[in-house]
C-alpha cells in the first residue's frame, strides 16, 4: 500500500468520502416546511382536543382468519365464544349458522348476529363482538428496519408509526428512500417518501393501510463507509458525518 507524508492511501480514501458524503454536514436542517404543519420555538404544544383524538382512529374491518369473541348478554350458552373467520370470510354461531364476517366492523358483525336472533330466538339480543387476534388486517414492513415482519394495522397507522412497530431504521437505512407499496382495485401504487423530512415535519406523515408494504431503502456509501472503516482500523478520534 502506497502512503504520503507517511499517511497510509486508505486514510485518504475515507477523508474523501466524508467530503462526497458529508457535505449536508453544514446546512441547518429545516423544519416544519409544509404549509400545513406549524412550528413552534421554545414554547409549550397546545394539548390535543377531543376530536383531535378520535380522528385518530380508523374502523376495523375484519379479514379471514381473524379470532373474534361474541357475546350474547344474559344468554349462558352463547357467552365468550371464541369464533375464527374462516378462508371465505364468514363465522359459524349457534342458532343463525353461517353469517358473513369479513369487510365488517366488530360493531357491525354484533348488529347482524342480533338481527338474525331477535325473534324467533331471542326477544331482545345484545351482542358484543371483539377482535382477539388479526392475521389480515397487517402490513409488511421490510428493508433496513431493525425487525422486518408483518405487524396489525388497529386503529390509524402512519409511516412513521409503521417504521417504529419494526423497531425502527438500521444502521444502513437511506431514509430519503422509503417506499410504500399499495393495491387499489387491482392498480398497483407505489409512492417514494423521504423520512427525515417527515420526521421534521416538513410535509405529513402518510397513512398505510392493511396490506400496504413498506420497504426502507438501502444506502451503499453507509455500506461502503462502515468497510472501510473497518477494513483499515486507522482512524483512533471519532468522526461524525451524514452519509446518505
Amino acid at each position: 500500500m502506497t502512503s504520503f507524508s507517511g499517511f497510509p492511501a486508505i486514510k485518504f480514501l475515507l477523508i474523501g468520502i466524508l467530503c462526497v458524503t458529508a457535505s449536508g454536514c453544514s446546512r441547518d436542517r429545516v423544519y416544519a416546511g409544509a404549509p400545513t404543519i406549524e412550528a413552534i420555538d421554545g414554547g409549550a404544544l397546545p394539548a390535543p382536543t377531543r376530536a383531535d383524538v378520535a380522528a385518530g382512529e380508523r374502523p376495523y374491518l375484519m379479514g379471514a382468519f381473524d379470532i373474534l369473541t361474541i357475546d350474547v348478554f344474559g344468554i349462558d350458552e352463547l357467552k365468550q365464544r371464541k369464533v375464527q373467520v374462516d378462508a371465505s370470510g364468514r363465522i359459524s354461531f349457534p342458532l343463525i349458522g353461517g353469517i358473513q364476517a369479513a369487510g365488517l366492523t366488530p360493531v357491525e358483525l354484533a348488529r347482524d348476529i342480533e338481527t338474525q336472533l331477535r325473534g324467533e330466538f331471542i326477544r331482545d339480543p345484545q351482542v358484543t363482538v371483539n377482535l382477539d387476534e388479526t392475521v389480515s388486517q397487517v402490513i409488511t414492513v421490510d428493508g433496513q428496519v431493525s425487525r422486518p415482519g408483518l405487524y396489525p394495522v388497529v386503529g390509524r397507522m402512519t409511516l412513521i408509526r409503521a417504521v417504529a412497530r419494526a423497531g425502527g431504521t438500521g444502521e444502513f437505512a437511506k431514509l430519503e428512500d422509503v417506499v410504500i407499496q399499495r393495491n387499489v382495485d387491482g392498480q398497483k401504487y407505489i409512492a417514494i417518501y423521504n423520512l427525515q423530512a417527515i420526521r421534521q415535519g416538513n410535509y405529513a406523515d402518510p397513512e398505510v393501510y392493511a396490506n400496504d408494504i413498506v420497504i426502507v431503502g438501502d444506502s451503499p456509501n453507509r455500506r461502503l463507509f462502515r468497510d472501510l472503516i473497518s477494513a483499515s482500523g486507522l482512524i483512533t478520534a471519532p468522526i461524525v458525518a451524514i452519509l446518505r
